[in-house]
Formats: C-alpha cells, sequence, structure tokens
C-alpha cells in the first residue's frame, strides 16, 4: 500500500484539525507531509511536534522566526518558510500527492489552482476558490490529470450519490441535485427579529463547529448560496437543475434525483470527518471516528423551503451564478467585506445581503479571462464593497 503524503493548508482550523485526525487514525495510509497555518503558531508548532511534517509554512511572513523558535525549542526539525507564494510552491511541489485545500477564502486560491495544476488529489474544502474561478480550475485539472474530491459535507455527499462514470446533471438519468441546509442559528426568525442579532450569536450554529466567517454565512445562508455555485462547477448542473431544502437535523447530507423518482441521499451523524475520510481513501471506505448513525433514535427527519426573502443572501447567490461571467466572484468578494465589517461590529446583520446587492449592482458581470484580471476584479469588489460601507453604514 502506497503511504500517501498529505498537505493540509488550513492545518489549525476545524476541517485541517479533522483532517489530522483522521491521518492519525491510519498512519500505514497517510502521513501529513506539510502543514500549513495562517498565523498561529503555537498551535502549528504543536502540530508538528505530533506529526513530524517534513515543511511548516506559516502565511504571514512576520510570524515566521517565532515559528521556528517554538519549532526549535520542541525538537521539531522539519523545514520552516512563510508567504503565500511558499504556500502555493508547497502544494505543487514533490512533499506531497494529496492536498487538503481548506484556508478560508479569496487567499487560498493560488494554492489550490497550483494543486491541481501539478495533478495532485485535491480536496476541495475553499468553496471560494471555486465560486471565484470555477472555470479556470476546472481547466487546471484538466491540465494537470489528477482528482478532485469535494469536502463540503454536502458535495461529498452528492459526489457519494453521484454515478462514478458520468457524473453530470443530464448524464445517467441524473435529474437535479438537492443541497440540504440546517437553516443556521435563526430558521424561522422574520427580518424585524434579526435587526439587532450579535456576531456571537450568528456564530452560535446548532449543529457544526466552525470558524466565525463560515458560521456567519451559514446564518445568512450565504454560505449555501456558495454551494450552489460550487455544485454548479463540480457536477456540471445548470441553476435550474440545483434546489435547495432546509433539514434541521443535518443528518441528510444532500440527495440526488434521477429521471425514474429514484431519490439517492447520503445520511451520517454531522461530523466532517465521514467527508474526509470519503475523500482521502476514495474508492475505498476507511474508519473515520465518527459513530453510525441511529435513525431510531433520531425519530424525524424534517424538511422545508428555505425563507430568500429574509435571508436574501441565497438568492443572490443564484442571481450571480445565472448572470455568469466573474458575477460569483463579485458576490464572494463583497460578502467577505460585508461578513468581517458584521464581526468587528460596524454592520448590521442584515446589512450583509445589502451591501453585497449594492456591489453586484454596480459591477455588472465580465467575461472571466484569467487569474490577474479575476485578481482586479475581486480587488475592485472589495473597494466598492467598503465604499458601499462608508456611504451607507458610518
Amino acid at each position: 500500500m502506497t503511504l500517501r503524503q498529505v498537505a493540509v493548508l488550513g492545518a489549525t482550523g476545524s476541517i485541517g484539525t479533522s483532517t489530522l485526525d483522521v491521518i492519525a487514525r491510519h498512519p500505514d495510509r497517510f502521513r501529513a507531509s506539510v502543514l500549513v497555518a495562517h498565523r498561529g503558531t503555537e498551535a502549528l508548532a504543536r502540530l508538528c511536534e505530533r506529526f513530524r511534517p517534513d515543511l511548516a509554512i506559516v502565511a504571514d511572513p512576520s510570524m515566521e522566526a517565532d515559528l521556528a523558535r517554538r519549532l526549535a525549542a520542541a525538537g521539531v526539525r522539519c523545514e520552516v518558510a512563510s508567504g503565500a507564494d511558499a504556500v502555493t510552491a508547497a502544494a505543487a511541489g514533490p512533499l506531497c500527492d494529496t492536498v487538503v485545500a481548506a484556508i478560508v477564502g479569496a487567499a487560498g486560491l493560488d494554492s489550490t489552482l497550483a494543486a491541481a495544476r501539478a495533478g495532485k488529489r485535491l480536496l476541495l474544502a475553499n468553496k471560494e476558490s471555486i465560486v471565484m474561478a470555477g472555470e479556470l480550475l476546472l481547466a487546471a485539472l484538466h491540465e494537470g490529470g489528477g482528482d478532485l474530491i469535494p469536502v463540503d459535507s454536502e458535495h461529498n455527499a452528492i459526489f457519494q450519490c453521484l454515478p462514478q462514470g458520468r457524473p453530470g446533471v443530464g448524464r445517467s438519468g441524473v435529474r437535479r441535485l438537492v443541497l440540504t441546509a440546517s437553516g443556521g442559528p435563526f430558521r424561522g426568525r422574520t427580518r424585524a427579529e434579526l435587526g439587532s442579532v450579535t456576531p456571537d450569536q450568528a456564530c452560535a450554529h446548532p449543529k457544526w463547529s466552525m470558524g466565525r466567517k463560515i458560521s456567519v454565512d451559514s446564518a445568512t445562508l450565504m454560505n449555501k448560496g456558495l454551494e450552489v455555485i460550487e455544485a454548479h462547477h463540480l457536477f456540471q448542473a445548470p441553476p435550474d437543475a440545483i434546489e435547495v431544502v432546509v433539514h434541521p437535523q443535518s443528518l441528510v447530507h444532500s440527495l440526488v434525483d434521477y429521471v425514474d423518482g429514484s431519490m439517492l441521499a447520503q445520511l451520517g451523524n454531522p461530523d466532517m470527518r465521514t467527508a474526509i475520510a470519503c475523500a482521502l481513501a476514495w474508492p475505498e471506505r476507511i474508519e473515520a471516528g465518527v459513530p453510525p448513525l441511529d435513525l431510531a433514535a433520531h425519530a424525524r427527519l424534517d424538511f422545508e423551503a428555505p425563507d430568500t426573502r429574509t435571508f436574501r443572501c441565497l438568492a443572490l447567490a443564484f442571481e450571480a451564478l445565472r448572470a455568469g461571467g466573474d458575477a460569483t466572484a463579485i458576490l464572494n468578494a463583497a460578502n467577505e467585506v460585508a461578513v468581517d465589517a458584521f464581526l468587528g461590529g460596524t454592520l448590521p446583520f442584515l446589512g450583509i445581503a445589502e451591501v453585497v446587492e449594492r456591489v453586484l449592482q454596480e459591477l455588472p458581470a465580465q467575461a472571466v479571462v484569467d487569474v490577474q484580471t479575476l485578481a482586479e476584479r475581486d480587488a475592485e469588489a472589495r473597494r466598492s464593497a467598503r465604499d458601499v460601507l462608508r456611504r451607507a453604514y458610518c
């Protein structure tokens, strides 16, 4: 059995730590050869002490000396590097054959594209990369000849329920994809009730333990909107063939509807290690540390339509997807600025969707040409979002 060498980009985040938990359960199959964190040198050093990678990278160059000092004090011998270029080089380099792309936000784009071009097995947890640059990522995958296996629980569920030979909608009898959403912490609330919610309330997800940015996206349903865009690219699904249903138990992770009336679902306890283990070992199945699902104990499965009038971000994501071009990149950039402002206390919760909608109106979609042009449009959208914040909320 070949030992897979795994680069974990975003090793100290929730996806990264779950990945390392699965890796630790199967030392005969996987080795964490590259570990990457943003600024958390203390946490990264502890992981390096446990997993002994060949390379440790801190994205913030100002923290490289601190990381090197901590590793030396712990007696860990590995190469140390810093900066975005080092992350990108490691994703494409010889120290790994598998890359877990779990860097949050647009910052993960370059390394994700580099891993795809290099033909790695790419475990995609950075949905912003495919939302921003879906066409470019698919082209990079074709160029590199590697595999892309989604790690988001919803897309991994669809991946498991689709026929593996011809996975696109309209092929092999696939009619539509149904993404499930928990509804977040504010399911059932009215707009009037959401006017004064705090960042801590928005980050208190009822089912999943996640970082603050993705938790806010879940509360606004923007996370589900980004997942709709991701499903469009991953599974060749037109917008009208993608549906979202709210499923508060978070046990059915998504479904695939077939033309013969069959609907296949993937179920499991809400634990990211299931999807990660699937992606690491595919097409085999391995133990992930997740307890089996007790259906009798849960007793019921509920589904309802999402309230897109109250939670406008989901509707905005569909609109951007239908607009085509770089509209989804504009959506993503504006959302990142708006969420940051909300977490910083300068924007109300309902203002997140308002900022995104105004930026989409101010910057009509353009064709996606290359990464440089996309980066310029991303920067333009962020400037536009900050302008909207100054005009309307300061």
